[in-house]
């Protein structure tokens, strides 16, 4: 695995794995809740021996990336995670990449390629299809799922996150995927990732923001705004979805092909769930490979 190194953006120090080539095609790879950079530890060694260079930061509350200033909002809404994607970029020069996300990484994904397609050659989202527009109410059957969700939105949820946030994301791990995908000891080393300060108040703000739970950051309006009034991703995109995945419904991710103009794709992973990078490596970076060597260079 790579060695984490750091650069410093407008609001962040932020922690970043890359690897590969320094002239291959560059690929933004996000993770998503509850997880960490190195989700993608079993992938990107596939993509630099294919000609790419990924790079592979910690989102702001997780791991080593840190907020410099103790004013700024401890923000989780998309938006902000997505500004912070493009700073990163900036301040290690990316003008253009293929990004690849999982989980709140493939709502990112999703924003920066609906938003700023001039700066994406492509998009891979895993685990989660693209729903134009605010979040209408999920089905009863996803909002069984979501129960989570609405637990943060209440008092005693939000106690028991900053209380028993490690036990929180464990049940999470254990609850989303078919057994025996994972040990302790894995679990034991993404969950240090948790240990950052700023991830209790980040969680929570993001899923309860997500449903108007909690006010959004000022600073954000204006590219919120674009989020919600973008109608079409003009860029190549690839969905990978776990065929079991048991907290973001596979059904959840049909029927979008309207909503892309470009090459649109999308793959059911055979008995996987939430966690494809981690339960399946070699299907999902097969998949991965398939797909940037078709769209990442261009």
């Amino acid at each position: 695995m790579e060695e984490p190194v750091f650069c410093d953006t407008p609001l962040l120090r932020v922690v970043y794995m890359s690897g590969g080539s320094e002239d291959g095609a560059p690929v933004l790879l996000l993770h998503g809740w509850p997880d960490d950079a190195a989700t993608f530890a079993h992938v990107s060694p596939f993509l630099h021996a294919a000609g790419f260079r990924t790079f592979a930061p910690w989102l702001r509350g997780f791991g080593g990336t840190v907020f410099h200033s103790g004013e700024t909002m401890r923000s989780g809404e998309i938006a902000a995670m997505a500004q912070d994607a493009l700073d990163f970029a900036d301040a290690i020069g990316l003008e253009r990449f293929a990004v690849v996300g999982h989980d709140w990484g493939a709502r990112i994904a999703y924003l920066l390629a609906s938003v700023f397609p001039q700066r994406i050659r492509c998009c891979a989202a895993l685990s989660l299809g693209w729903q134009p527009g605010s979040l209408p109410t999920p089905s009863l059957e996803q909002t069984r799922a979501f129960w989570y969700q609405w637990f943060m939105a209440t008092e005693r949820g939000e106690e028991f996150v900053r209380q028993h946030g490690h036990s929180f994301a464990r049940f999470q791990w254990g609850s989303w995927s078919p057994p025996g995908w994972f040990d302790d000891a894995l679990f034991e080393r993404v969950a240090r990732s948790f240990k950052n300060p700023d991830w209790p108040d980040v969680t929570l703000h993001s899923y309860r923001v997500r449903w108007g739970e909690a006010d959004p950051d000022p600073r954000y309006a204006e590219l919120a705004r674009k989020q919600v009034e973008a109608e079409v991703i003009s860029v190549p995109t690839l969905v990978l979805h776990g065929d079991d995945d048991r907290v973001v419904l596979p059904g959840s991710s049909e029927g979008k092909e309207e909503y892309f103009s470009a090459s649109y794709e999308r793959e059911l992973l055979p008995g996987v769930g939430h966690f494809p990078t981690r339960e399946a490596p070699e299907q999902t970076r097969e998949a991965l490979e398939s797909f940037l060597t078709s769209f990442g260079r261009q």
